[in-house]
């Protein structure tokens, strides 16, 4: 190649990327990654590690992951709240965000269960909270919100149900899940720590994206 023909090159190159940055800069979430709304998260409320009720209400303007374990898991819970703990120590002083981490299994995992647990990881109350509560209001809000399991399975008796799930549901200020994240998958959890910061920014709304658990209206 001729040194002409490098010199070309060269231009229309640093012209593209002079083009495209200033697009970013005029044009309003250009170049950015899109988050589909999936779902819309129905009002809730359940009991935290410190035996405060929390509802949707109290999560309003919050960007928050929610996951689904149980304190006496052995398989994937522990690697799951491993690879959160290191979501949570990246955004424990960021105050719009949260960790929602609800129980399968409310029979066994009390109050008292739940403190001691979240005390074991050394987290903060504020910033991830672990909560309890009915056993069928959980599972609604698994299947009907949060999308982490299919709503066909709760046509069997709830005491005959057991949701375990790898997956995280990322959720906007709006309350509206944006993402479902592999929480066993270093990549994906990379690309939720991304969207996080999307989401932290963000002020507008979605748009409605179809998921295989929204039944069409």
């Amino acid at each position: 190649m001729t040194k002409k023909a490098w010199f070309l090159t060269a231009f229309f190159a640093i012209l593209i990327l002079g083009f495209y940055f200033a697009l970013t800069r005029i044009i309003p979430g250009y170049g950015k990654v899109t988050y589909p709304v999936l779902s819309e998260v129905k009002p809730f409320s359940f009991v935290d590690q410190d035996g405060r009720i929390v509802t949707n209400k109290d999560v309003a303007g919050k960007v928050y992951v929610a996951e689904y374990f149980f304190t006496t898991c052995k398989g994937i819970c522990p690697k799951l709240n491993t690879n959160l703990k290191s979501v949570y120590e990246k955004y424990k002083n960021e105050p719009d965000f949260l960790i929602l981490s609800h129980s399968v299994d409310p029979e066994t995992d009390s109050v008292g269960r739940l403190k001691i647990y979240a005390d074991s990881l050394g987290v903060d109350s504020r910033h991830w909270i672990f909560l309890t509560g009915d056993k069928d209001s959980l599972y609604q809000a698994a299947r009907l919100s949060y999308l982490l399991d299919d709503p066909k399975n709760n046509l069997s008796p709830i005491d005959q149900q057991f949701i375990h799930t790898q997956f995280f549901a990322l959720v906007d200020k709006s309350g509206e899940v944006r993402k479902i994240v592999d929480g066993l998958e270093k990549d994906e959890l990379k690309q939720m720590d991304k969207a996080i910061d999307q989401l932290l920014k963000e002020d507008t709304r979605g748009h409605l994206a179809r998921s295989p658990y929204i039944n069409p209206g």
